[in-house]
């Protein structure tokens, strides 16, 4: 209780500050938040620019017209750090000629102790530093900045604290559709993977809250909601239950969720799947290697057997389920026998859609101590022989559907044509005769098929 009083008087001394600058000639302070990563990082987002409009800023259209730049960061892989850096380099050239600007950068690349440190000796222009287990305090924060005038940094690991739940979101990329961050962190340690480190160890949200949020988003009009957590199958108490709880809220009409670990994907999900019409008939299940001594070696605790048994249950329950995956190519010590491994179970798998990603080391997992590394001739030459065993199948999937009449939600709006999604996920531009709105959902006959996308016509049957 003492901290949120705290809290509540930091975020009054910001809000009288912005309300002195709206009364000058500079008008009131505009705030511009660029996000990096995963989705959950994209939520995170909307909850800080709902706390930055209830300090008194206003939301910028772009960066350069903005006082308070922040950026939510992403670490997964190095090439996301080094575009962030480039970016903000770009920023201290911006701010030469605005030097009231603030430069905030949060999130998960933040949170390594080792970012935070080259922040604060080589890149001294940025006012403000946190990490991703102390957004609450950004009141706090901004203060600390505007009086002080000095750089802020803190990436203090906090449990058991105020969470941004409650902040309103007034602005959301879609209107009909939202994810809902069901948990934090991570407890699985997969040896590349830099997330249980900056995320800090696995939280699930009370069912309660998150039953009372999507409620929420189904009285503001969102009919399709994504349910967010590094391993959603871990949830506590139950995934399946929460799942089933979410169906009965009227005006949600589409239920999705990632991201599945496949070691946890047990027969009452799919059942549950199975059972629930407004659970789409599509899952994210990374199996990163083909190879069973590889993903022995990336602790990720299942065989390429196992992994093969998963889908064949998930597609003897429910033929149609779309399945989609991650794959990482040049892990340290993978041979061509491995890497034939997971050409392998492409091919007997056949994914709806893949996320490819050559190997990127992360300091201060084990797979960074490893010497065995492969050249990055050989791992680029993988890579594509890999995509081109993928894009066919991608093909061949979509031209299956050629004929179908299918359920798709309008997402886009466009001068010619409209664009939604289906309940697998799939991609469709289509044209109608009657006008739509974001959120209605049609029957499309599919008339033609590319490989990421379909084509069609609204249909009457």
């Amino acid at each position: 209780m003492i901290l949120v009083i705290v809290l509540e008087n930091y975020a009054y001394l910001v809000s009288s500050h912005n309300d002195s600058l709206a009364c000058g000639t500079r008008g009131r302070p505009g705030f511009f938040v660029r996000t990096y990563g995963c989705q959950m990082n994209s939520r995170d987002s909307e909850k800080l620019s709902g706390l930055l409009l209830q300090l008194g800023y206003v939301q910028a259209i772009t960066q350069e017209e903005a006082d308070l730049v922040l950026y939510n960061t992403c670490c997964v892989r190095e090439s996301a750090e080094d575009r962030i850096f480039g970016n903000l380099g770009r920023l201290k050239r911006t701010k030469k000629d605005k030097p009231e600007l603030i430069i905030a950068v949060c999130g998960c690349m933040t949170q390594q102790p080792d970012i935070a440190e080259k922040i604060r000796t080589k890149h001294k222009y940025i006012n403000l530093v946190f990490g991703t287990m102390n957004r609450h305090r950004l009141p706090e924060f901004l203060w600390r900045v505007i009086s002080e005038k000095k750089q802020v940094i803190d990436i203090s690991e906090e449990t058991d604290l105020p969470e941004l739940t409650d902040i309103p979101v007034t602005t959301r990329e879609f209107p009909h559709k939202a994810g809902v961050n069901i948990m934090y962190g991570c407890d699985n340690f997969c040896s590349y993977c830099i997330v249980p480190y900056v995320r800090g160890r696995e939280k699930s949200r009370p069912v309660e809250d998150i039953l009372k949020e999507v409620t929420a988003l189904a009285e503001d009009g969102v009919k399709e909601v994504m349910l967010l957590g590094q391993n959603v199958n871990s949830f506590a108490p139950s995934f399946p239950e929460l799942l089933r709880k979410i169906s009965y809220i009227p005006g949600i009409e589409r239920i999705r969720f990632m991201t599945s670990h496949p070691k946890d994907c047990s027969d009452e999900l799919i059942g549950i799947i199975k059972e629930l019409p407004k659970v789409c008939d599509s899952i994210h299940l990374p199996i990163q290697s083909g190879s069973t001594k590889v993903l022995e070696d990336m602790n990720r605790k299942y065989t390429k057997e196992d992994y093969l048994s998963l889908v064949h249950r998930l597609r003897t329950a429910i033929p149609n389920i779309a399945i989609s995956t991650d794959i990482i190519v040049g892990y340290p010590g993978e041979t061509e026998e491995d890497f034939l491994e997971t050409l392998d179970v492409v091919q007997k798998v056949r994914f709806s859609n893949a996320f490819t990603f050559l190997y990127s080391k992360r300091s201060g997992t084990p797979a960074a101590l490893r010497t065995d590394t492969i050249p990055a001739k050989t791992a680029s030459e993988r890579f594509d022989r890999l995509i081109a065993e993928i894009s066919p199948i991608q093909f061949t999937i979509n031209q299956e559907k050629i004929g179908q009449v299918l359920p798709v939600m309008v997402e886009e709006i466009t001068p010619t044509d409209y664009k939604g999604r289906t309940g697998d996920h799939s991609l469709v531009h289509f044209t109608c005769p009657t006008p739509l709105k974001q959120g209605d959902i049609v029957s499309v006959k599919v008339t033609n098929a590319k490989t990421y996308y379909l084509t069609g016509e609204f249909s009457h049957v």
